[in-house]
């Protein structure tokens, strides 16, 4: 376990650098948004400005997706890894590197594509500054955080990688319910404006790319026998 603790705590160090060396970069992340905006009118996607202005008629609901975007997505995460390593260690490193891949693969995303997040851009409402439940500030430089580093959106890749990882690892009849953590989360981000649907959708192509990782052999081997089985010496009788 001190092992694991100090490798994610490299990586995280790693990341974290990396976002920073990126925060450096930030001067066409403006231009860059344009390019989304349009990109996404040309595809036809749901206009996000639209829909978050329909979902300030719902003050309490937005309030909701603040603290959902600022309280869930890490420990959430965290919690999971955890009880994996513990109660299902065999599974655990494969969700363990696929999720390396996807955060490393996000990173270089971060760093050649710097990208302005929604609630930066006109005509889009920053929800956490506007109820003062904003994890970020009102100044883009404030904090440790790259704001900048929108595309792709590890809220969205890390709440898929944590609901199928769950989904096929456990056995329970309710396992389908982690469905609902990236759903809500893809649909925060976007309500919030810290994301746009192209930050969710590249991090979602980015998991499916490192899949491997996690869809090899003996993924399933050390989950419980269900309780109905028939036990072998019962079988032969």
């Amino acid at each position: 376990m001190v092992r694991e603790a100090v490798l994610l705590a490299t990586l995280f160090l790693v990341y974290s650098a990396g976002r920073q060396i990126a925060a450096k970069h930030t001067g066409s992340a403006f231009g860059h948004a344009d390019q989304v905006l349009s990109l996404q009118r040309w595809l036809h996607l749901p206009n996000e400005a639209a829909i978050q202005q329909h979902a300030l008629q719902a003050p309490q609901l937005v309030e909701g997706a603040n603290l959902y975007y600022a309280s869930v997505h890490a420990p959430l995460t965290a919690v999971v890894l955890l009880w994996l390593s513990i109660w299902r260690p065999t599974a655990y490193p494969r969700v363990r590197w696929t999720m390396v891949s996807l955060t490393g693969l996000a990173l270089i995303g971060h760093i050649a594509y710097p990208l302005a997040p929604p609630r930066m851009m006109p005509g889009f409402v920053d929800t956490g500054l506007l109820f003062g439940q904003s994890v970020y500030g009102p100044d883009h430089s404030d904090g440790v955080a790259n704001q900048f580093a929108a595309m792709p959106s590890l809220h969205v890749g890390w709440a898929a990688l944590i609901a199928l990882a769950m989904i096929l690892i456990t056995r329970t009849k309710w396992r389908w319910l982690w469905l609902l953590h990236p759903i809500i989360t893809f649909g925060v981000v976007v309500v919030t404006a810290n994301h746009y649907w192209l930050d969710g959708l590249v991090a979602l192509a980015l998991l499916a790319v490192s899949l491997p990782l996690l869809l090899r052999p003996g993924l399933r081997a050390d989950r419980p026998a269900t309780v109905n089985s028939v036990s072998p010496l019962a079988s032969v009788k």
